[in-house]
């Protein structure tokens, strides 16, 4: 009984990732973009090699990129997103301008609020990106290629430039030039 369950509820979730594929994926560049990167960097095997394929792959077994997903198309209250991911403790803000090809990692803990945030960027746990003084003026803007390890805090207006990557349980609050590596309290540059 329980395996005719498993493989009514698999279909069903299969004619549901189609639905979410035509409407929201197939012509949006930027969740493409998230698709491509996630595979890319967790290193999965899919076959075929099909956008569509990859899309269904991610959702049934990456309910982290599932979050990511349903924060994208703006329906985090979707009726079967249950089937996906459970409730997740983060927060990223709609204010955030994000690009394609973010990828998290246990996002539990983490809110998310900057101006902008560039290409491939790649978050884990407990990651504070905020404004300073509880301002929303005062908040980061960060470049493409970032990486930002567990427990980090990024605060205030600053800049954090193009292939940077941010050590766990960092707390940065000046600015970061591009191509180096950032650990510490408060962060200084490594590499």
């Amino acid at each position: 009984m329980k395996r005719l369950f498993f493989l009514i509820k698999h279909g069903f979730k299969k004619v549901i990732l189609s639905r979410l594929f035509n409407r929201y994926v197939h012509k949006n560049n930027i969740i493409i973009e998230d698709i491509n990167q996630t595979v890319k960097v967790r290193g999965c095997t899919v076959k075929p090699d099909t956008i569509k394929k990859k899309f269904e792959h991610l959702m049934i077994y990456y309910p982290d990129f599932a979050f990511i997903f349903f924060w994208r198309i703006k329906q985090n209250k979707y009726r079967w997103r249950k089937w996906f991911y459970n409730e997740v403790p983060c927060k990223i803000f709609r204010s955030a301008k994000i690009d394609g090809g973010m990828v998290c990692y246990h996002p539990f803990g983490t809110v998310v609020n900057a101006k902008t945030i560039g290409k491939n960027f790649q978050f884990r746990n407990n990651l504070t990106i905020g404004n300073k003084g509880n301002d929303n003026t005062l908040i980061p803007t960060i470049g493409n290629n970032v990486t930002v390890g567990a427990n980090a805090v990024i605060i205030g207006e600053i800049t954090i430039g193009d292939n940077v990557v941010v050590g766990a349980g960092s707390v940065v609050v000046k600015d970061v030039p591009s191509n180096c590596v950032v650990v510490g309290n408060p962060a200084k540059i490594i590499k």
